[in-house]
């Protein structure tokens, strides 16, 4: 069983996680988070700590930092866009078992005041940003790093927050070029 509570968007995604893993869930019923969901999330963040699982949308990521920003200290999964997409619908209840279990297994929390590892001048050199094609490219490094994808500055956000190291960070991109080059 999984010690901490998941928060989910909905039904679906529970039992999606329930499919894969022994966890308790929280729903927000999609991103108008009301009061009582924030309390509940909070009670469980208090005592069991909390793992957020949203879709890799922007209503998942949108939710998900309403959530993290009313109940510091939360940890954060991702399921890479590409596991989580059937048919064109994109979300959690559609990831397979072993995704989610991924998922859970790299789980990220958040260091706030984590020093920058990894500052913009890496990210243009890497070709993460200010290149053509810097968006696909941030979404293969966020899925090898289990940070999901983000804009130029929200991936570099994450990089810090979630203290991602030089050394994870060089490993991942060595990783991505080449399986650019097969």
């Amino acid at each position: 069983m999984i010690k901490e509570v998941i928060v989910v968007e909905g039904r679906d995604d529970t039992v999606a996680i329930k499919r894969a893993v022994d966890a308790d869930t929280i729903e927000t019923g999609g991103s108008a988070i009301g009061a009582h969901v924030i309390r509940r999330v909070k009670l469980a963040q208090e005592r069991r700590g909390v793992i957020i699982l949203t879709d890799p949308d922007f209503a998942g990521e949108r939710i998900r930092k309403i959530v993290a920003q009313k109940v510091p200290g939360c940890k954060h999964a991702f399921i890479p866009e590409s596991e989580a997409t059937l048919k064109g619908d994109i979300g959690v209840e559609n990831a397979s078992p072993e995704a989610i279990r991924e998922a859970l297994a790299r789980v990220h929390s958040e260091m706030p005041e984590a020093e920058v590892l990894i500052d913009w001048e890496d990210l243009i050199m890497t070709g993460l940003v200010m290149q053509p094609d810097a968006a696909e490219r941030r979404m293969k490094m966020g899925n090898l790093l289990g940070i999901g994808y983000g804009n130029g500055k929200q991936f570099h956000k994450r990089l810090r927050i979630f203290g991602i190291s030089r050394e994870e960070f060089a490993t991942a991109l060595s990783q991505m070029e080449a399986e650019e080059e097969q």
